[in-house]
C-alpha cells in the first residue's frame, strides 16, 4: 500500500522552527512546486498562522489562503483547527465555529484536521458537524501523550467515538515527538483492527526518533504521514520529506513524489531559512535533537515560544529548569496533552514556578479557568491540594463549556457595520479582537464608528497578550 504524504513546511514547519514568520510572499514562491510534487495534501493554514499574519506580518490570513488556492489546483489544502477554540485561545460560540468552518472551506480548505487539547470529544462536535455540513473532509486528531491514563485502550476507545461522530479520517497527533517505534506499531495495529478510518500519523523530529517511529507505523499499516521539506525539517519540526522519498522509493509504500521538483522547492526554501537564521527569527537551538523531550514531552511550537519568552526576559540560563518543571505542572493538572492552548498555559506556569519563590505563588487566569473546567474535562484527577489552593470551593463545571456561550456573529455584524467589509473580517475580529481591529484599520484606512464598543477578548500566554 502506497503511503500518502502531507507536506507541512508551509504551516507546522515554520511554526515549529521560526515562530510562524514566513510571509505570504515567501510561501507563494514555494507553493507551485509543492503542488506538482505529488502530495496527498499541503498543510498551509491554521495553528498560529492566522495570529502571526495579523499580529506580526501585517497580512490578511484569508487573502493568503485564497492566493495559495490559486497556485495549488492539483493538491488538497489542509488546515489545523482547535475544535471549539478554532484558531484562538478560548472557546467560541457554536455560531462562530460554524461560520469559520464555512468560510475556511469557501476560501480554499479541503481537509480540516480538528482536535481538542484535552481529547474532550464534546469540544469537537460543533466543528465536526460544520465540516460535514459544508462538504469538507473531516479529519479528527487525537492528541498523543503518555501518562498512567493514556493507554492504547484509551486511544482505541476515543477512535471508536470519533468514527461514530462522522470523521472521514483519524490522525494521531504526536505534537512533542514522543511516540516510540514499538508503541507506534502497537497503537496503529490496534487502531486498524478497531476502526475503518484511514489513519494519519503526525509527529515531530525533536527527540530524534521519528523516522524510526514512522517506519514502524508504516509496517503497521498507517495510511498517511506528515513530513516537512528538508530546509524546515528536523529539530522541533517534522522529519524531512525528501528522506522519506528515498526510504520508501521502489517499495510497496512508495508515495511516488517528484524528487526533482522537491529539490527545486528546497533550494528556494533554503534561501528563506538562511535569512531567518541571519535575522534571528530561527533559533539554532530549535534545530537541535533533544532526546530529553521524551521526559519533558514539550512540543516543537511550545519549545520555540518558550525560548522566545526566556530570551526576552534574559532567562535562557533557566531553560533546563523550566523544562524539568513542565512535567510536574502537567501531572498536577491531570496529565493534559501538551498542545495549544494547554501547552502554552503549562509552559507559562512552569516558567512562573521557576522564577517565583514558591510553586503556584503566581497563577495565570487561564490555569484558573482550566481548573474550573472551562477548557473541558482533564484526562486524570487534578491535584486536590492545588485545586483547593487556587479555586477553593468554586464549582467545577461538568458539561461542555461552550454550552454557556451565547451566539456572537450577528452582534459582531451589527457592531462593525461599515467597518468590517466581509464575514471573514468579522471572524478575524471574533478570534483576535483588538489585534484584528488594528490590522483592519490599516488595511481599510478607517476606524470603527466611535459609538461602537470595540469587542476585545484577551488572554496572556507566554507574556504576550492575545
Amino acid at each position: 500500500m502506497a503511503v500518502k504524504i502531507v507536506e507541512t513546511s508551509m504551516r507546522d514547519g515554520h511554526q515549529s522552527l521560526m515562530a510562524t514568520r514566513m510571509t505570504t510572499k515567501d510561501i507563494l514562491s514555494i507553493i507551485p512546486d509543492l503542488d506538482k510534487a505529488g502530495f496527498h495534501a499541503l498543510e498551509v493554514w491554521g495553528g498560529a498562522t492566522f495570529d502571526a499574519c495579523l499580529r506580526f506580518l501585517d497580512e490578511d490570513p484569508w487573502e493568503r489562503l485564497r492566493e495559495i488556492k490559486k497556485l495549488a489546483p492539483n493538491t488538497k489544502l489542509q488546515m489545523l483547527f482547535r475544535g471549539q477554540n478554532i484558531l484562538g485561545y478560548r472557546h467560541y460560540p457554536d455560531d462562530i465555529v460554524d461560520k469559520f468552518v464555512q468560510k475556511s472551506i469557501e476560501n480554499g480548505i479541503d481537509i480540516i484536521r480538528i482536535f481538542d487539547a484535552l481529547n474532550d470529544i464534546r469540544n469537537l462536535k460543533s466543528a465536526v458537524d460544520a465540516t460535514k455540513k459544508y462538504g469538507g473532509h473531516c479529519q479528527i486528531a487525537l492528541s498523543y501523550t503518555t501518562s498512567p491514563v493514556h493507554t492504547i485502550e484509551y486511544y482505541v476507545n476515543l477512535a471508536k467515538e470519533v468514527e461514530a461522530m462522522g470523521a472521514d479520517s483519524l490522525c494521531i497527533k504526536d505534537m512533542a515527538g514522543i511516540l516510540l517505534p514499538d508503541d507506534a506499531y502497537n497503537l496503529i495495529s490496534q487502531l486498524k483492527k478497531n476502526t475503518k478510518l484511514p489513519i494519519n500519523l503526525h509527529g515531530h523530529a525533536t527527540a530524534g526518533i521519528m523516522q524510526a517511529t514512522y517506519i514502524k507505523a508504516i509496517e503497521a499499516g498507517v495510511d498517511i504521514i506528515d513530513t516537512a521539506l528538508s530546509p524546515l525539517s528536523g529539530g522541533t519540526s517534522q522529519v524531512a520529506t525528501e528522506s522519506f522519498h528515498y526510504i520508501l522509493k521502489n517499495t510497496i509504500h512508495d508515495p511516488k513524489l517528484n524528487i526533482e521538483i522537491l529539490n527545486e522547492a528546497a533550494s528556494k526554501l533554503t534561501v528563506i531559512k538562511d535569512k531567518a537564521l541571519k535575522d534571528g527569527i530561527l533559533n539554532p537551538k530549535a534545530l537541535t535533537t533533544n532526546p530529553s523531550i521524551l521526559l519533558y514531552q514539550v512540543p516543537g511550537g511550545m519549545l520555540s515560544n518558550l525560548m522566545g519568552q526566556l530570551r526576552e526576559q534574559n532567562l535562557m540560563d533557566d531553560y533546563e529548569k523550566v523544562l524539568k518543571e513542565v512535567p510536574i505542572v502537567r501531572k498536577d493538572l491531570g496529565y493534559p496533552p501538551l498542545v495549544t492552548p494547554i501547552s502554552q498555559m503549562v509552559g507559562t506556569q512552569a516558567l512562573m514556578n521557576v522564577i517565583s519563590s514558591s510553586p503556584y505563588k503566581i497563577v495565570s487566569k487561564e490555569i484558573k479557568e482550566y481548573l474550573h473546567g472551562l477548557y473541558g474535562k482533564a484526562p486524570a484527577k487534578v491535584n486536590s491540594l492545588l485545586l483547593s489552593k487556587i479555586i477553593g470551593k468554586d464549582k467545577v463545571i461538568d458539561y461542555r463549556p461552550a454550552d454557556d456561550l451565547q451566539p456572537e456573529f450577528e452582534n459582531l455584524k451589527k457592531k462593525y457595520e461599515g467597518f468590517a467589509q466581509s464575514d471573514e473580517d468579522l471572524l478575524s475580529i471574533a478570534l483576535f479582537g483588538k489585534v484584528a481591529i488594528a490590522f483592519l484599520e490599516k488595511k481599510y484606512n478607517q476606524k470603527p464608528k466611535p459609538k461602537q464598543e470595540i469587542y476585545a477578548f484577551s488572554v496572556t500566554i507566554g507574556g504576550e497578550t492575545k
